[in-house]
């Protein structure tokens, strides 16, 4: 045997391990929230659109979600507009509304868009709005007991599936930003609704295969700061006890993860986007990486026994 062959021999048995998780997944929708690092660190963009088109070209049907947290703040500190949060969400008056429309879906939209379709005419950048694929109405946030309005922050009131499936039909790759336009009668305004809810949301709309997360950790861990293990698998009612003490950061994540998997979505991952090609790593390998929720035993659509997802 050459040594030529003999090395490249490592690459065909990573492609037969990938092999049983490819026929599982063929076909499926997943949907993936970009967020983190991977959305700011210029290697991981590339990696991230290096991955979610192996997804397409592998036979899956990869719907990306998006929000643009440090690239709005960015954009407001350059206008002289200061950024205010409360409870953890920004405070989003209609003039801050028209620079988070302006960031996400003409600025960090069109990059994830571009950077997609270096491999191809796949990808095709849309908001909530376009074809009224979500309405929101209004959220409000809680402190210490109290509804305190925020602005024109949303909380997802329905969501309408039609366009982005014709899009998938077609081959495409739909990147969606997390604005929706009102639900309320005689409301032309739009909403920021946050991104791992958007993604969750759409994940359940479209019955989807799994919801992926990004994120800047390596994934739940089992008890922070006191330990940094990481918990592998976890079923639905088993994360809602442990959500009223999760930190901040992580509670629109896992609520977003929990709701999925309650409205038949077969998997929630939570990933750490700062490892490249993370996605890959999560569905095509045995061992996985990352946190993944699935339904409790007892719940409707849950996998058959030995077919449990990676």
């Amino acid at each position: 045997m050459s040594t030529r062959k003999h090395t490249a021999l490592p690459k065909a048995r990573t492609l037969i391990e990938a092999l049983p998780w490819l026929t599982r997944h063929n076909g499926k929708t997943v949907v993936i929230k970009f967020g983190g690092n991977a959305m700011v660190d210029e290697d991981l963009k590339s990696a991230f659109a290096q991955d979610v088109v192996f997804l397409r070209h592998a036979g899956l049907r990869p719907v990306v979600v998006h929000g643009g947290g440090p690239q709005i703040s960015a954009q407001l500190e350059k206008l002289g507009l200061e950024s205010e949060f409360k409870a953890g969400l920004r405070v989003t008056t209609t003039e801050t509304m028209d620079v988070v429309r302006m960031v996400l879906a003409g600025q960090v939209q069109r990059e994830l868009v571009n950077l997609l379709n270096q491999h191809g005419p796949l990808a095709v950048g849309m908001t909530g709005e376009d074809a009224h694929i979500m309405a929101a109405t209004q959220h409000y946030a809680d402190i210490d007991g109290e509804r305190v309005d925020i602005g024109r922050v949303g909380e997802i009131a329905s969501v309408e599936t039609g366009a982005i499936q014709a899009l998938l039909d077609d081959g495409r790759i739909p990147v969606v930003s997390s604005i929706a336009r009102s639900a309320d009668e005689g409301d032309t305004g739009v909403y920021n609704v946050n991104a791992d809810t958007a993604a969750a949301a759409l994940a359940a709309g479209l019955g989807a295969e799994t919801l992926m997360v990004l994120t800047d950790v390596e994934g739940l861990y089992a008890d922070w700061p006191s330990s940094d293990d990481v918990i592998s698998e976890l079923t639905a009612t088993e994360l809602e006890k442990l959500l009223p003490g999760l930190a901040s950061g992580m509670v629109p994540k896992m609520e977003g993860c929990l709701y999925a998997v309650r409205n038949g979505v077969r998997t929630a991952r939570v990933l750490d986007g700062r490892v490249p090609h993370s996605i890959l790593l999560e569905i095509f390998t045995d061992e996985g990486i990352g946190t993944m929720v699935v339904p409790d035993k007892d719940a409707p659509g849950k996998p058959a026994e030995g077919d449990e997802a990676a």
